[in-house]
């Protein structure tokens, strides 16, 4: 009961007699003009000591050193932590933040790339009549305005569909949807509808069709998540927040309070983890933001304190962009074991997830073969039979690790809090612990308030609501034609540069190399496949990139979105950054090899590699090796990795040997173990391995003319 009176209270409420006054079109007009005032506002109250060029991390890790004390030491670069860092620097309040990796090198790089409230949650809320989930949707929803708000070039709504096959399903999910929308109110993105099954084929080919009833699409916003977490730190360094990534805690500073002698946190001693090099850093505040890793930091505080953090592992994958159409995402509400499973254009590519399993906490998470069958096999279900869903069609696979809390202060300390936890210890270590992407700003609001309130801080109020974030301030939809006209980018190259830098792509731009081509002008790729260029990688650098991983990971995504590009790009990427930053040559192999490294283990390369190779092994002796690897990269003229029909037509034709295309692709299907319409090189060892042990297959014997003639080849 309480929850429908709320229900109705907030569709009243939501207009009040400012909407009976003015009607919703002005309202929301009215609204905007003010939140656009209370943010210019806030700005004008703001300094932005940084507002030119950042410190660099040399200059960070020296303030950290040398400052008597702050008001706030953050702990964990997340986007909680960052979130925490901001909103306690603009509360004009001295800030530092720490984390022991890269910004956003956990769970905040590691989402569905969504900014939204949580349809399942709301519709619990329904089912159950809670109020509590209720509300926390509602905060969702708010936080995900803000946030499409704050940061334009990094974010945009994108609707999703939600297909249906049961004909008493369409008037129960229709009921569902519009109560998402009600509960956003104004801010609600746009309005969800109804489509029939041939709107929804249309919209959506790639669907099944058997037994389709009809669609119902809504609303939500997508992001890039690890440079949504990066410019939430960029910008508090900007506001004069000290942050420093690759900084560790290794314990906290206490101090006795003379009055009752208890122990209170004053700080923590931290560790420059590229150096080695140990010092304090003292505080009156210290804020616990290391998600997953909470209850380690937590223990260092007091190892008798019990565990409240309940990791869950999320994978997905990722596979090509012809899976999806180019603006309209997949909602499958029903999978095989009740989990929810996304299907979403993303980069240009599509990913699908996620699990949802127990796990252990690890800074390392790698996606295992298991659950990267288990989506594949949910994207079959709702896929038409003709769209072929291949295993060697996933190009990169990720886990992250979702921090799921129980509240220390709950009478049942083994239920799940469905929202976040704020906690304070005995002395005094703050702790946000749980939450979700979409909230990481209204969470560090929390944070903060709890902390001021709990140790005395002198503070202002927040100012983070409007905040506009790193990149957001000269960004338009039309900033890239200014890219094209002003530079001589790529078309796509400089729409790529406007939506990951905003305003800041020109700085980008400027640092791109001349091509020595008529077109592009300036802007080398670093793969020719996607628009990332090589003079990113020099600002990665100012945006504290300091491993090669930090590049290919987070500050493009390359390693997210195709990990045998990635690889190709690695060696040119560590070169750049070798040459920018000293590394010795001893340095450069081993940021060469972590990198490989972090693909093959934490980006789907290895689950990759052994379904390439898992039906044989490849028995050839060395010198074998060599000289089929040698007749590949014949094929293979443009150092793709890989060949195609074109590829062995080209060769072929050189030699004057015919083979008519049909039979063509008839032989490079036998050869293409994974099934991706490409053939890699472990493959190309495999059917050299079948050819010497004259392994008789009808189109392997047409694949035995091919070889022959590519063995002549000099």
């Amino acid at each position: 009961m309480a929850f429908r009176k709320a229900l109705k209270r907030t569709a009243v409420v939501g207009g009040g007699a400012v909407a009976a006054a003015f009607g919703l079109s002005q309202l929301i007009e009215y609204r905007k003009t003010q939140a656009r005032l209370a943010h210019v506002a806030a700005e004008a109250e703001l300094k932005v000591p940084f507002a030119d060029e950042l410190p660099t991390r040399q200059a960070q890790l020296a303030a950290l050193r040398n400052t008597e004390e702050f008001d706030v030491l953050v702990v964990g670069g997340g986007a909680t932590g960052a979130g925490c860092a901001l909103d306690a620097v603009t509360r004009n309040l001295k800030t530092a933040l720490v984390e022991r990796n890269d910004f956003s090198s956990g769970t905040s790089s590691r989402s569905t790339k969504l900014i939204h409230g949580g349809v399942r949650y709301l519709q619990k809320a329904i089912m159950q009549l809670d109020y509590e989930q209720y509300m926390m949707v509602k905060e969702a929803l708010h936080e995900r305005a803000n946030l499409l708000e704050i940061a334009p070039h990094l974010s945009a709504p994108l609707p999703i569909m939600l297909p249906v096959y049961k004909w008493w399903q369409l008037p129960y999910y229709w009921a569902g949807i519009k109560m998402y929308d009600l509960v956003a109110g104004i801010q609600c993105l746009k309005s969800s509808y109804v489509l029939s099954k041939t709107k929804a084929l249309e919209l959506f080919p790639m669907l099944k069709k058997d037994k389709l009833v009809g669609a119902i699409v809504y609303y939500d916003g997508q992001h890039n998540d690890a440079r949504m977490n990066l410019a939430i730190a960029l910008t508090a360094a900007r506001y004069g927040a000290v942050v420093a990534n690759y900084t560790e805690v290794v314990h906290l500073l206490k101090t006795k309070d003379q009055q009752t002698g208890a122990e209170k946190v004053c700080g923590a001693r931290c560790r420059d983890v590229i150096t080695g090099q140990e010092f304090d850093v003292k505080a009156k505040c210290v804020i616990n933001a290391t998600g997953p890793f909470t209850d380690a930091l937590r223990k260092m505080d007091n190892q008798k304190t019990q565990n409240i953090c309940q990791p869950s592992a999320g994978v997905h994958i990722v596979i090509p962009g012809y899976y999806s159409p180019d603006n309209m995402g997949l909602l499958d509400p029903a999978t095989s074991d009740g989990r929810v499973i996304f299907f979403l254009p993303w980069e240009k590519m599509t990913i699908a997830g996620t699990t949802d399993t127990p796990t252990n906490v690890t800074a390392h998470p790698i996606p295992g073969e298991d659950d990267i069958n288990f989506i594949l096999r949910e994207v079959r279900n709702y896929l038409s039979p003709d769209v072929e869903v291949r295993r060697g069609d996933v190009l990169a696979a990720w886990s992250g690790i979702r921090p799921l809390v129980t509240d220390p202060s709950s009478k049942d300390t083994q239920s799940i809090c469905r929202n976040h936890i704020v906690s304070i210890s005995d002395s005094g270590l703050v702790t946000i612990a749980g939450g979700k992407w979409t909230t990481y700003r209204s969470m560090a609001e929390e944070t903060l308030d709890a902390a001021v309130k709990a140790l005395g801080l002198s503070a202002e109020s927040c100012k983070t609501v409007g905040l506009m974030l790193e990149g957001a301030k000269g960004w338009t939809p039309t900033l890239y034609i200014r890219l094209v006209q002003d530079y001589g980018l790529e078309n796509e190259v400089a729409q790529h540069l406007a939506s990951t830098y905003g305003g800041k792509a020109f700085d980008v731009a400027k640092m791109a190399q001349v091509t020595g081509q008529r077109w592009p002008i300036v802007g080398k790729r670093l793969v020719s496949e996607f628009p990332y260029i090589e003079g990113e990688v020099l600002y990665a650098i100012k945006e504290y990139a300091c491993t090669a991983i930090d590049v290919i990971a987070r500050r493009t995504r390359l390693g997210f979105l195709n990990v045998q590009a990635a690889d190709e790009a690695l060696p040119r990427i560590v070169q750049i950054m070798g040459k920018e930053l000293d590394w010795s040559q001893e340095r450069m192999t081993a940021e060469l090899e972590a990198a490989k490294k972090f693909l093959y283990h934490e980006m789907g390369y290895r689950s990759r590699s052994e379904q390439l190779t898992k039906t044989s092994e490849i028995n050839l002796d060395y010198q074998e090796v060599i000289r089929y690897k040698k007749r590949f990269h014949k094929f293979d003229k443009e150092s793709k990795g890989f060949i195609t029909t074109v590829d062995v037509q080209q060769v072929l034709e050189s030699i004057n040997v015919h083979i008519d295309e049909n039979s063509l692709h008839e032989i490079l299907n036998e050869v293409d173990l994974n099934k991706n319409g490409q053939v890699e090189i472990d493959e190309f060892l495999q059917v050299c391995r079948s050819h010497l042990k004259m392994v008789c297959i009808k189109s392997v014997q047409l694949l035995y003319l091919a070889l022959d003639a590519l063995l002549e080849v000099r």
